[in-house]
């Protein structure tokens, strides 16, 4: 099954620790500390926490009762922490989601204390030929055509001074 940046968010949180959708919720709100990075609204947080409940990534491990609602506490099952840290390793495939995914893996990566260095490396080794390919194409266009692909050629390679930057920076 194919997932989403809220599954993904999910799962990662849940990595870390055992939660229950509302804590997750309100780390992933705005003003929450993932929030800043990308907010996942709380029905969101209980429709991912379904998903990967169904996909059998997470898994219920207690009810917690006190003042207001139960809430079901999941935690990351094997299987979802083997299929997290795999996506946080991987290099996103397209510019658009620097801002989204890649910004969010930095975000997780550093909440776990895990050196972004190798990711990072490989994003670098995704975003070069894209931003080469829009470069040579870009030559060959006029009009809104070549407008288009400046665009798209400025934001690979913004991109790639992104990577240089936190790279340089860490």
């Amino acid at each position: 099954m194919s997932w989403a940046l809220p599954e993904w968010t999910v799962l990662a949180v849940l990595r870390e620790e055992p939660r229950h959708g509302f804590a997750i919720a309100a780390l992933t709100a705005d003003g929450g500390e993932l929030g800043r990075v990308w907010q996942v609204p709380r029905p969101l947080v209980y429709r991912a926490l379904r998903r990967l409940q169904e996909g059998e990534l997470v898994a219920a491990t207690a009810v917690e009762s006190g003042p207001g609602p139960q809430r079901t506490r999941y935690a990351a099952t094997s299987a979802g922490c083997v299929a997290v840290d795999a996506w946080l390793g991987a290099p996103v495939e397209h510019v658009r989601d620097i801002r989204s995914h890649l910004l969010m893996k930095l975000a997780l990566l550093d909440r776990r204390g895990i050196d972004p260095a190798p990711l990072l490396a490989r994003q670098r080794e995704v975003l070069e030929p894209i931003a080469q390919a829009v470069a040579t194409e870009r030559a060959r266009h006029s009009g809104f055509d070549a407008v288009l692909l400046a665009w798209r050629q400025s934001t690979a390679e913004a991109a790639l001074a992104f990577l240089e930057d936190v790279a340089r920076t860490r």
